[in-house]
């Protein structure tokens, strides 16, 4: 039976059922070089994204993710293409030439608008105007509330990222800072990140902050936060350095160059993690070290979901487990709760909950639930009660390294504990990650 040609038209879609509107295939991003110019007081963006990838196979057709905003130019390999078509959430786009399979291209994209957040069954999600400034946190779908891109975690690549505004505020974001320049009352801030990265963990945080550098951490770590708030900052996150040292020794070497924490004057319900970066609202601060466990939470999504990120949404409990596991390291290091009473205090309360979902695949109204994070954190525990604590660690760091920087699977993970414990590990990541029924606690 003869076979039907390949289509030439890239799918609008990463074909992950979590999310099936975004992303897209027929091509891979290298590179995005995002040039913004914005204006706080009234919310205005012009921006031009220099987008560097390679075509998967032949195509006469394909879709970048991008909502919100209006476009004003586009050329692909240099050309105006042959026609453009632009959705609530997609860019189509049709090259005056077809791409062939294998050919590096580059889009450029030049764009106006108003940003503002995406609307997910998740909350309102990307750039958002704070009171005075700019918050961006875009997990799981948001980075197109901002710039054109390939919005799936598949896809990961590196940024170059400029930010022009006022100069009465202060600009972070991912990655090293290489310039700062002034003129005529507005500074444009440039940073890089050389380490490939997810697009929801790409950011921009505008604020009137000062910064404070954290002296005893092991990699150059600052932390951005409004003045009113110097005293219960500099309180908080004293034993910022601590905690790199402590994951460092049990995960491997902190994967990236630079770590920043930005505390906005708005409040925030939950700490948001980003590349390089963690976010907190000055709710978490208190002077008192009230949100050490969310802390060492966001410190910990360095390694497990922006180093090593998740390939596809269902596996969540790969960023999520590992996180909430390293809440109970870092505890009992410090002086709390052991891991093994965390662990018993979190079986109690799943005890009393549902058991209706599969972390493994727990549905994407379940990502963000409760229950995975604890669940997750609970099969770490009951490896490392059976592997021992150098064999689990050992595992770890062997895993964190081997896929720094890169996108995992849960049978990446398996197979490094798996080739300390046997047959033995397989059975527990079935019962604690993909089976429902809530397992005895074992490990001691």
């Amino acid at each position: 039976m003869p076979q039907s040609p390949r289509s030439t038209y890239g799918s609008p879609s990463a074909g992950d059922p979590y999310l099936p509107t975004s992303g897209n295939s027929g091509f891979v991003v290298e590179h995005y070089d995002l040039d913004l110019d914005y204006r706080v007081s009234t919310n205005r963006l012009v921006a031009t994204a220099v987008i560097s990838a390679r075509a998967s196979q032949a195509l006469e057709r394909f879709s970048l993710d991008f909502a919100g905003l209006v476009v004003d130019r586009i050329t692909v390999a240099g050309e105006r293409p042959r026609k453009v078509s632009q959705t609530a959430r997609k860019l189509v786009i049709t090259p005056a030439v077809p791409l062939v399979d294998g050919e590096p291209f580059e889009v450029v994209v030049r764009y106006r608008g108003s940003p503002h957040p995406i609307r997910s069954q998740w909350g309102e999600i990307g750039w958002e105007e704070l009171a005075d400034g700019v918050l961006v946190a875009s997990q799981p779908s948001g980075a197109s509330s901002w710039f054109p891109c390939n919005d799936h975690p598949s896809d990961k690549a590196t940024l170059t990222l400029a930010v022009a505004c006022e100069s009465s505020y202060a600009v972070v974001s991912n990655g090293t800072p290489v310039s700062q320049t002034t003129r005529s009352g507005r500074t444009r801030w440039l940073f890089a990140a050389t380490e490939p990265m997810a697009t929801y963990l790409a950011t921009v945080q505008i604020g009137r902050y000062r910064t404070l550098d954290v002296l005893a951490a092991p990699v150059p770590t600052r932390i951005h936060f409004p003045p009113q708030l110097a005293r219960n900052v500099a309180t908080d996150f004293e034993r910022l350095g601590e905690m790199i040292d402590l994951f460092s020794r049990l995960f491997g070497p902190y994967p990236f160059e630079t770590y920043s924490v930005i505390v906005t004057p708005d409040e925030l319900e939950i700490p948001l993690e980003a590349h390089r970066t963690a976010v907190f609202g000055r709710n978490h601060v208190d002077g008192a070290h009230g949100s050490d466990r969310l802390i060492a939470h966001e410190l910990a999504h360095q390694w497990f979901g922006n180093s090593l990120t998740a390939g596809a949404w269902r596996d969540i409990w790969l960023h999520e487990g590992f996180a909430c596991y390293a809440e109970w390291l870092w505890a009992e290091a410090s002086g709390g709760a052991t891991a093994e009473q965390s662990a018993r205090e979190a079986w109690d309360r799943l005890d009393v909950l549902p058991k209706n979902i599969e972390i493994g695949d727990p549905g994407p109204r379940a990502m963000f639930d409760d229950r995975v994070y604890k669940r997750g954190a609970l099969a770490l525990h009951e490896l490392r009660g059976h592997l021992g604590d150098d064999a689990f660690f050992s595992a770890l760091r062997g895993y964190t390294l081997a896929f720094r920087w890169s996108t995992v699977t849960p049978q990446d993970f398996s197979a490094f504990v798996a080739a300390s414990g046997g047959q033995a590990v397989d059975d527990i990541l079935r019962r604690w990650v993909y089976s429902r029924p809530l397992p005895a606690l074992t490990a001691v």
